[in-house]
């Protein structure tokens, strides 16, 4: 399934229930139920999550523990906001970037200011995550398809228009609050595939007591390097 961060609409949390390491949430809402199945995936703050009871105009969901650890959901409470987008159809309208309702790990809001008509976000995030932040680039918040406005060492910056606010969780938050960030998949399988040379030629050294060294093994094995992707516009 894929998600586009265009957030369809804001729906409320009914109840939690938490188990020993898992939870089961009950979300309401109204657009979302036009065409809603048993077995479909909304994103929840952009979180994708499996549709296993439906009701004319509430939805329920397992959260299983390793969901729990990487997003925002084991804070949710009852009566509390969630950002809600069903997946898109394959006649769908692709209106913001590539998103696969899989977090990669949560940031933390450090600023909010006004800027004329938008409003400046500043979220800090661990350096595991940032490394696939990229200037201009997009970034998934709660959900949200954003562009990278800027980019330090310690957190990058968003600069939104107020109806993204409004028609967002982003109005309810303030700093300090915990967001679920998805970076660009595009950059995490440009990653994988460069590495995937290194693992092929560490596993030949160890059959064959090769000592060539991983860099010049990588080299030699991969199909996919940084010049390729340069000469190729990337």
């Amino acid at each position: 399934m894929m998600f586009t961060g265009i957030i369809e609409e804001v729906g409320t949390v009914v109840s939690v229930k938490r188990g020993q390491a898992s939870s089961l949430l009950t979300l309401s809402g109204s657009l979302v139920f036009d065409d809603l199945k048993l077995g479909d995936s909304v994103a929840v703050e952009g979180v994708c999550l499996t549709v296993m009871s439906l009701s004319k105009n509430t939805f329920s969901a397992d959260v299983m523990h390793e969901t729990l650890k990487r997003s925002t959901l084991g804070s949710l409470k009852q009566n509390g906001k969630v950002n809600l987008e069903r997946a898109l159809p394959a006649d769908g309208r692709f209106g913001g970037h590539i998103v696969s309702g899989h977090i990669d790990g949560t940031g933390t809001i450090s600023g909010i200011k006004k800027d004329d008509n938008a409003i400046w976000y500043t979220i800090h995030a661990s350096k595991e995550l940032l490394r696939y932040i990229v200037l201009k680039g997009s970034i998934a918040i709660n959900g949200i398809s954003l562009t990278v406005a800027s980019l330090t060492d310690l957190d990058f910056g968003v600069s939104i228009i107020p109806f993204t606010a409004q028609m967002t969780t982003l109005s309810t938050k303030r700093v300090g609050d915990a967001v679920n960030l998805e970076n660009d998949i595009v950059g995490k399988y440009v990653e994988r595939l460069l590495n995937l040379g290194a693992g092929t030629s560490s596993q030949a050294r160890n059959q064959t007591g090769n000592q060539t060294s991983g860099q010049s093994s990588n080299q030699a094995n991969s199909v996919i390097t940084a010049e390729f992707l340069a000469k190729n516009g990337f």
